[in-house]
């Protein structure tokens, strides 16, 4: 635990907003995925084409 908090301490809780602009087109490519997954019936294992 006092490990945990110290790490928290030194380099925040992981709740911050976006920060960067890495952080945002990373956010927005994730977005990208989520939804083409939606389109794709949100399936995990897709049908093999042949």
């Amino acid at each position: 635990m006092k490990i945990s908090q110290k790490i928290r301490d030194e380099h925040g809780d992981g709740s911050s907003a976006v920060r960067t602009d890495f952080d945002a087109e990373a956010l927005a490519g994730m977005q990208a995925m989520s939804e083409e997954f939606k389109a794709h019936g949100n399936k995990v294992y897709l049908p093999l084409a042949d």
